[in-house]
């Protein structure tokens, strides 16, 4: 169901509590610590720039990192991303303020209090508290009684019931107060449930990554509903060795034979997706860049040397899921085909995502409409300077599998309806 956005609020003069994802990478070697990907920052703009352009006093709250709960930690601090967005906000720039080392304490209530209109202020990172996690209501009803509206636009946790994302506007609802959703978890939601709702055929998943218990669910609600699943990734060798293949020292997971085999069972068959594994392999003895690499056709490790691992699809697969890709009118891409990492083994994930992009553009309107699930593989296309190939990158690794499963989020149900 479509729900309220901020554009749709009144928000001048009122105190707009945005839940955004700044939970960015840093690097920490540096004093500051310094952003080493503003991405997410960047892509939460809109939603911040249509309340402060339009009056309204923005209080910004977000998480960074894995902090547990202990109170204020330097390394976890979100200076770095509020001083991140005074950079980036056009201009005329707002005056942007960070209070604080707790997002509910004394200072930060009066520099909440204190906004004028179209000013920011950014609170500090939610996780310094254990209520965040926990979901607890007390904390909930602290951060609820800075706003007048909440905008969540943070959908890189859309998948977790953390206070912020539940608690508060469960607790704003409540109150008889606006709770809406901001323009990127619009766009997200628009692209990764209505997308695929209404995808046109031939409609193609590719998926990828470490662990086929990672993406069972995903498989299994995507089976019925795609045309054909490209498999790469260390998790490729779980369905192959299922299959009977050798596949030398390459990751395997030994409980997730019988459910591969099953899966394999059901490609091709009536209403279900054919599955496409890799055939030859990009293997090596260490994951290193430079190391020694061999390619290998069908089984891994021909010639008595067992000790070679898969690290990324080979030259003929690649072609072939290109091939495949070259067709399509809808993709989902969630996971890398190798350790793209480090080279030489991002030379397939550059490839299918080379693809991808290239189906996009076929044809102007008529090209394939792709969505990049975030995580890896939002990081491997911005590696490969291939964004902007893309109708939609995803800010939410999690989140966008979740979506992939058939899942539905609280986050999303307890805002206000269109």
């Amino acid at each position: 169901m479509a729900k309220k956005t901020i554009d749709h609020i009144d928000v001048r003069g009122k105190r707009v509590l945005m839940r955004v994802d700044f939970n960015v990478p840093l690097d920490e070697d540096k004093t500051p610590p310094t952003i080493t990907d503003d991405r997410r920052i960047r892509m939460a703009l809109p939603s911040i720039e249509s309340v402060i352009k339009r009056g309204g006093r923005l209080i910004l709250i977000s998480h960074l990192g894995r902090p547990e709960g202990k109170g204020f930690e330097p390394a976890g601090s979100l200076k770095p991303a509020a001083d991140r967005l005074a950079e980036l906000l056009s201009p005329p720039k707002s005056k942007v303020v960070f209070p604080s080392n707790d997002c509910t304490d004394d200072k930060a209530k009066v520099a909440v209090n204190a906004l004028k209109d179209g000013e920011i202020a950014v609170l500090e990172n939610l996780r310094f508290h254990k209520g965040e996690k926990k979901g607890d209501p007390a904390f909930a009803e602290k951060l609820a009684a800075l706003g007048e509206i909440y905008c969540n636009d943070a959908f890189g946790t859309a998948h977790r019931n953390d206070a912020s994302m539940f608690a508060v506007p469960s607790a704003m609802k409540k109150a008889g107060r606006p709770c809406v959703a901001g323009l990127l978890l619009q766009k997200e939601l628009k692209y990764l449930s209505e997308a695929i709702a209404q995808a046109k055929r031939p409609f193609v998943a590719v998926l990828g990554g470490a662990k086929v218990s990672d993406k069972l669910a995903a498989i299994r609600n995507l089976m019925p509903r795609v045309d054909a699943i490209l498999i790469g990734g260390a998790m490729a060798y779980t369905f192959l060795k299922a299959r009977g293949q050798n596949v030398g020292k390459s990751l395997v997971e030994e409980a997730m034979l019988g459910e591969a085999k099953s899966l394999l069972a059901m490609s091709g068959g009536k209403g279900s997706a054919k599955i496409y594994l890799p055939s030859d392999h990009v293997c090596g003895k260490k994951i290193e860049a430079g190391t020694a690499t061999q390619t290998f056709t069908g089984d891994i490790g021909k010639g008595g040397d067992g000790e070679w691992m898969g690290l990324d699809i080979g030259p003929a697969t690649a072609a072939e899921y290109s091939r495949v890709l070259s067709g399509a009118k809808m993709i989902v891409w969630n996971g890398p085909m190798g350790v793209f990492e480090t080279p030489p083994f991002d030379a397939g994930t550059k490839a299918v995502a080379q693809a991808m992009a290239k189906a996009t553009a076929a044809g102007g309107a008529e090209g394939a409409v792709s969505i990049v699930g975030g995580g890896d593989s939002a990081a491997a296309v911005e590696e490969f300077g291939l964004a902007e190939g893309f109708s939609h990158v995803s800010t939410g690794g999690g989140a966008s599998l979740e979506m992939l499963e058939g899942r539905a989020f609280d986050s999303v149900a307890v805002l206000d309806d269109a």
